[in-house]
């Protein structure tokens, strides 16, 4: 299957928000960073334990992702594969001891896409035809959206081509991918957002990859200014094949200090 790249939640107006002056694109002066999250809160590897909470909040979160809609057993053998892929990053933040937010990322996009195919390839693509065999409205949805896009990537030589021009292609360091990052409501005036994310960009960084990517919803649902304020950049603009509008970020971590934290 496709490793599908998901969204940030909306960010309520308990945390955080640029300077109503500042516009997209602009990098606000970044202050001063902090110790983490507060007494009491810590972030921690994700556990297979932590698959039945990661996979209730993702479809809390992200109800209209393609993946979510897929059901349960899918979302969760698809999230299972963060906690086996070297090239991939899950966590989880604790309130008092409780799950209360997970991240998922990956440090190298075309390794984790490699190790999902041939370690977990058949078995995602069972789950997934079994749920679309039981949702026929997805079903044709998929077929519409989807089909050729995953044929293209999953068959032998046209994997292999794509595998050969990415090769080929002339590059300045990897991109490491944000993937999904949630925090319960109640608990987000603490924090904990931002040390899931500093602790992420600081594995991108400690892999040797270049810069950090992810996507948002555009406009008021998204996250953006709240990115915006840790220092992330707006780089462009894309549609879901679907058609919905989200905005990229990027964080360039040549400006990522192993050694401080994120502000928050």
């Amino acid at each position: 299957m496709d490793v599908e790249q998901g969204a940030s939640v909306p960010l309520p107006p308990a945390l955080p928000t640029p300077d109503p002056s500042g516009s997209v694109g602009r990098i606000p002066p970044p202050r001063a960073p902090s110790r983490g999250p507060r007494p009491g809160c810590a972030v921690r590897p994700m556990e297979p334990e932590d698959l039945h909470f990661v996979v209730t909040e993702h479809r809390a979160h992200f109800p209209d992702g393609f993946f979510a809609r897929l059901g349960r057993r899918f979302l969760a053998a698809y999230t299972g594969t963060y906690l086996t892929s070297p090239a991939a990053r899950a966590y989880i933040v604790e309130a008092d001891g409780l799950p209360v937010g997970f991240l998922v990322g990956v440090t190298d996009p075309a390794a984790h896409r490699h190790h999902v195919i041939r370690a977990h390839g058949r078995g995602l693509a069972l789950r997934g035809c079994a749920a679309l065999l039981v949702r026929p409205g997805l079903a044709l949805h998929f077929t519409r959206t989807r089909l050729a896009r995953y044929a293209r990537k999953l068959l032998p030589g046209r994997r292999r081509q794509a595998e050969e021009t990415t090769a080929a292609a002339p590059r300045d360091g990897i991109t490491a991918v944000l993937a999904h990052v949630a925090v319960l409501r109640r608990v987000r005036s603490l924090g904990l957002g931002s040390a899931l994310v500093d602790r992420f960009t600081r594995d991108a960084a400690a892999a040797g990859c270049a810069r950090v990517s992810l996507v948002t919803a555009a406009g008021e649902r998204g996250a953006g200014p709240y990115y915006e304020r840790l220092g992330w950049r707006h780089t462009g603009e894309t549609l879901t094949p679907e058609g919905r509008p989200y905005a990229t970020y990027e964080y360039p971590l040549d400006r990522h200090p192993l050694d401080r934290g994120t502000a928050q």
